[in-house]
């Protein structure tokens, strides 16, 4: 299921293409410090939803200042001239544009499994190529960082100092489950709730911590 109304993609597009030229180009930004900002600020989560103020009521210029303005980054730089053209920083913008309205997933997400601004200004050799050609690109990227990053479930019970024995033996849950999902050979988020509830009693943390994003 597409993230928002096709009508609004074109501008969505353009308008994020536009941002990121903008941001980086034009008030010297770097990429990933601005992308992060965008998330922080809140106002990804607004594009994310289709709010029609930020994909097709602002222009790629009023998006950044809103972004910049929203996380106190305001400064001599802001409300320089802007000339487009349309090169690899505005291609990352208008394919990630793309690429969230097409996947449904958040921003937050792609930049936390590997698929950052820098990365994607760095796949511009597909920007004459189709968009489905960014779009499995981009899923191999993704998939291949979820593959190599630990689950939640391990990073917290190591960092609250437990074997998974002593997990096991704490929470009632089978050393054997806990193994699996810290393999991610099965999901946490799809066990029942009462086994993730006592995982998370006893690593001291919400149930929402353990599930992998």
């Amino acid at each position: 299921m597409n993230a928002y109304n096709e009508l609004y993609l074109d501008d969505a597009m353009a308008n994020l293409g536009d941002m990121v030229e903008y941001a980086v180009c034009t008030l010297g930004y770097a990429p990933d410090d601005f992308f992060g900002w965008f998330i922080s600020s809140g106002i990804a989560s607004k594009f994310e939803n289709g709010n029609p103020k930020y994909v097709a009521g602002m222009s790629g210029v009023e998006l950044a200042d809103a972004v910049l303005a929203a996380v106190n980054m305001q400064s001599e730089r802001h409300h320089q001239p802007h000339l487009s053209s349309k090169g690899r920083e505005y291609w990352a913008g208008w394919i990630l544009a793309y690429y969230q309205w097409e996947t449904n997933r958040r921003f937050s997400d792609m930049v936390e499994y590997g698929l950052t601004l820098s990365v994607v200004m760095s796949l511009y050799i597909l920007h004459e190529a189709d968009v489905s050609k960014f779009v499995e690109s981009a899923d191999e990227i993704i998939q291949r960082n979820k593959g190599s990053r630990k689950s939640k479930l391990q990073l917290t019970r190591k960092a609250r100092g437990l074997t998974q024995q002593q997990l096991s033996e704490a929470s009632g849950v089978s050393l054997r489950m806990i193994q699996l999902y810290e393999q991610k050979q099965y999901e946490l988020a799809k066990a029942q709730a009462g086994i993730v509830l006592d995982l998370a009693k006893v690593l001291g943390c919400d149930a929402a911590d353990l599930i992998q994003g």
